[in-house]
This record gives structure tokens, C-alpha cells and sequence, in this order.
């Protein structure tokens, strides 16, 4: 599903990212851990397609994103790579159905088929009578489950969440981490995660700890080149 291979990025002088190798499996949920500025949402951002490395290859999907120009890549990590981040950023002029409709409206999808996928699955994740509220209308739970919905929006073949329950209370937290387990396994939804959570790192199919920009020995299928 997901092939990284040499991964280096760096800040100027810094060096955030040192020489990464990893790969995903579909229907795996995968955690990325380890101490503020070991590099995890820069390696995030880099699968994600938002930051290009200085070195190294990315696959999703056996195509290698860094030989597609910004266009075509725009239209890649549309269709292909859905975001859940741990704000949220829902666009609170929408209601949570228009919310959840943008990234098919971006991939050009008739409207009738937008609205009926993002109506299946806000219905799916127990938010269709919450459709027409607002981000402000809705609670720290029901917020982040729209922003899922609208991360599987395209089919993506792989979800990338930074932090995603580090802004809500632990009732809530376990709620969404039993929600990307459930999607793992009814929908065989591929899921990179970078967080802090413990609970949620233990429940993983697998984590991967970086520390000073490379994975740590102890990932055993994960490696680093130095």
C-alpha cells in the first residue's frame, strides 16, 4: 500500500528526517511515536504529499508520488490520501454534510453521487441527524467523526491522522479510536497516525518510534539509514 524509501528533509541547517524506510500494509493501522521534534508530522506531511523530501521516494498505490507535477498531484492526494488532523479544520460557514461533500466537489463528482456518498457515511458514523448543524453546533466528538467522514469521502487509499484525539476528553478519545479500529476492519481502511496517546499506540497493528530523525532499532520491519 504504502512504500517510503530514503526519506531526508530538512529546515536550513536542520535535518529533520534521516534517511526513513518503512512500509504499510493495507487494512493496517500503524502509529508513529516518539519526543517532540523527532520528526513525526514532518514524516507524516511527507507521505501525505504536502512536503516533498530532499531525498528518497514515496509509493502509494505503486505509483511514486514525487514524479507527478503539482497539478497531478493535487488531483493524487484528492483522490487517494485522506486527512484528519487534531483541530479538525472544518469550515464552520458549512454544515457538517457540506463539510463532509468538499473533497468529492473538488474531485469533480457529480453532485448527486457526493451527497449520497457523504449522507452514507455520516449515517455510518451515527451523524446523519447532526447533517445540517455546524462545526460550532456540534461537540468535540461530533466534529472530529465529520472530519473522518470526510477524510473517507474519495475511498483514499490510505487515512494519515496527526494527533487526532489530542484535543478531546478520554471518553471521546476511546470513541474514535474504537471508530478507526471499526473502519480497519469493516471497511479495510489503511490508517498512519502519528500521536502521543499510549492507549491508542498499544491497540496499533504496529508502531513505529522515531527519536533525531530515524526509526529506532527496535520497530524490527522498520529501518533508518544513517
Amino acid at each position: 500500500m504504502i512504500r517510503v524509501k530514503g526519506i531526508e528533509k530538512s529546515f536550513g541547517e536542520l535535518k529533520v528526517l534521516k534517511g526513513i524506510d518503512l512500509q504499510v500494509q493495507p487494512a493496517e493501522i500503524v502509529t508513529i511515536v516518539g519526543p517532540s521534534g523527532a520528526g513525526k508530522t514532518t514524516l507524516l506531511q511527507v507521505i501525505g504529499t504536502l512536503s516533498r523530501p530532499d531525498a528518497g521516494q514515496v509509493w502509494i498505490r505503486e505509483t511514486e508520488v514525487g514524479r507527478l507535477d503539482d497539478r497531478k498531484l493535487a488531483a493524487f492526494r484528492n483522490h487517494e490520501i485522506g486527512f484528519v488532523f487534531q483541530f479538525h479544520h472544518l469550515l464552520p460557514e458549512f454544515t457538517a454534510l457540506e463539510n463532509v461533500c468538499i473533497p468529492g466537489f473538488i474531485a469533480r463528482t457529480p453532485r448527486k453521487a457526493v451527497e449520497g456518498r457523504a449522507l452514507e457515511l455520516l449515517d455510518y458514523l451515527k451523524l446523519v441527524d447532526r447533517k445540517n448543524h455546524k462545526p460550532s453546533e456540534l461537540s468535540g466528538g461530533e466534529r472530529q467523526r465529520v472530519a473522518v467522514a470526510r477524510a473517507l469521502m474519495n475511498r483514499p487509499a490510505v487515512i494519515l491522522a496527526d494527533e487526532p484525539s489530542g484535543n478531546l476528553d478520554s471518553e471521546n478519545q476511546r470513541d474514535l479510536h474504537n471508530l478507526f479500529f471499526r473502519l480497519r476492519d469493516e471497511l479495510k481502511q489503511t490508517f498512519v497516525i502519528v500521536t502521543h496517546d499510549n492507549d491508542l499506540a498499544r491497540l496499533s497493528d504496529r508502531i513505529i518510534t522515531l527519536r533525531d530523525g530515524m526509526t529506532c532499532p527496535t520497530t524490527g520491519s522498520v529501518s533508518s539509514n544513517s
